[in-house]
């Protein structure tokens, strides 16, 4: 950390997919500004993931430039996940290490020689150590790894639940209704069928009411986004008391999981480069992206019925996962042999999303499945319409324009720096 003057604090949650966004975001902002330094407290998830433990743990062990990685300590007996409220009791579990958070502040403040703590930057689920870094009067900025359209989502989404009773007509109406709801940062009204399952239950709201009132505290909201890309949604939050948002994407990571080299990674890049250009489709969805049995077949007769060259991260339910050794056995008979050099498909890979709806923590709760009908459609549509196609390539070149000295990314990084940096005085 020599000849550096300001130092932030990241505090993601325990997830592969938020630390891993959270670190690629400090490595833009010390690139950006050699003043500045930054220390990311690594949380341990609530639950034994192995592989996200041993991620963490290799983290812990690397330093970046400018960058350094703490492990946070945690109680002997740590609180337990309650899979009933999942989303509260995550919420419950990460900020149970406030005192730990406030410790280690303590120590990085004391050390002789430090540099001046300018500002946490904290995940959505990390809201309740901004009263932490409030006792030492050191501002906090959120990092949020979804889109400006779902952040004003769940803006509004706390706007109708100001009170229990408003809060169970509002349950009540998206667990009931076909109808539509006009949601501030979409361009269209939302089909209330379509709203996130979370959002249906109870504890998708309490867990909205414990962390957005945290949120509004913050002096300030980075969004993995780009103006260009969410025009409407980003002009949404002129008209709400939200804090100052950010757009500073798209925020990648293109290098993998630290320490993770797989031969399967090259293979499928290697079988891209040798297909025409603009000609082959990813699906993947997400680390809790998971299908079951029949989903999985519809998909992929989609897929060879729209004829198109495909790339599919398949990822089951756990139940599938323990019942096949190889996940391509829930595959329709022949399907490999039938598209081999046409599609491949792979372990997990990078983030798109199609339009289904799961509870990954009970994937057979309100399941809806997306026919091959539907499926090859959307293929289609996507693949053939030329004006969809178009509009894909110009907000492809404005993604890499963004982020280039000129581009609004640019720019609305440099206005968060005079931001962070003006706390020093």
């Amino acid at each position: 950390m020599a000849n550096t003057v300001a130092e932030l604090v990241f505090i993601p949650a325990p997830g592969v997919g938020h630390i891993m966004s959270t670190i690629e975001m400090a490595k833009v902002l010390v690139n950006r500004d050699q003043r500045l330094s930054v220390s990311v407290l690594l949380i341990n998830p609530p639950l034994p993931i192995p592989t996200l433990i041993t991620y963490i743990e290799s983290l812990a062990k690397n330093t970046v430039e400018r960058i350094r990685f703490i492990k946070v300590p945690q109680d002997q007996t740590p609180p337990k996940l309650d899979l009933k409220a999942f989303l509260v009791s995550m919420y419950e579990c990460i900020n149970s290490h406030c005192k730990y958070i406030r410790n280690l502040l303590v120590d990085m403040i004391n050390q002789p020689g430090s540099t001046r703590v300018v500002g946490f930057v904290v995940d959505v689920f990390c809201t309740g150590m901004i009263d932490v870094a409030n006792e030492f009067n050191v501002p906090t900025y959120v990092f949020y790894t979804s889109n400006a359209s779902f952040l004003g989502f769940n803006f509004y989404m706390e706007t109708l639940c100001v009170d229990q009773d408003q809060k169970q007509d509002v349950i009540k109406l998206l667990s009931d209704s076909e109808g539509e709801m006009v949601v501030p940062s979409f361009v269209n009204p939302v089909p209330m069928k379509a709203f996130p399952a979370d959002y249906q239950i109870q504890d998708g709201f309490d867990f909205l009411m414990c962390s957005f009132p945290e949120l509004r505290k913050a002096k300030g909201i980075m969004v993995n986004t780009f103006l260009e890309l969410e025009t409407h949604a980003m002009k949404s939050f002129s008209d709400t008391n939200a804090p100052p948002v950010y757009p500073v994407g798209p925020v990648l990571n293109l290098d993998g999981i630290v320490g993770e080299i797989d031969n399967r990674d090259v293979n499928v890049i290697s079988w891209l480069d040798g297909q025409p250009p603009l000609s082959v489709m990813v699906l993947c969805f997400g680390s809790s992206g998971s299908f079951n049995e029949v989903q999985v077949k519809e998909i992929a007769l989609g897929l060879e019925r729209s004829g198109h060259r495909f790339v599919w991260s398949l990822r089951l339910t756990p139940d599938l996962e323990q019942s096949f050794s190889d996940p391509r056995m829930v595959l329709p008979d022949g399907f490999l042999e039938r598209t081999l050099g046409k599609g491949k498909v792979i372990g997990l890979a990078i983030d798109l999303k199609m339009d289904y709806k799961i509870n990954f923590l009970n994937p057979d709760t309100n399941l809806v499945i997306v026919t091959a009908e539907e499926i090859e459609t959307g293929i289609r549509r996507l693949m053939e319409d030329k004006e969809v196609r178009t509009k894909v390539k110009e907000m492809s070149k404005l993604s890499r324009a963004t982020v280039a000295e000129g581009g609004s990314s640019y720019a609305s990084i440099g206005y968060l720096l005079q931001e962070i940096m003006s706390n020093i005085i």
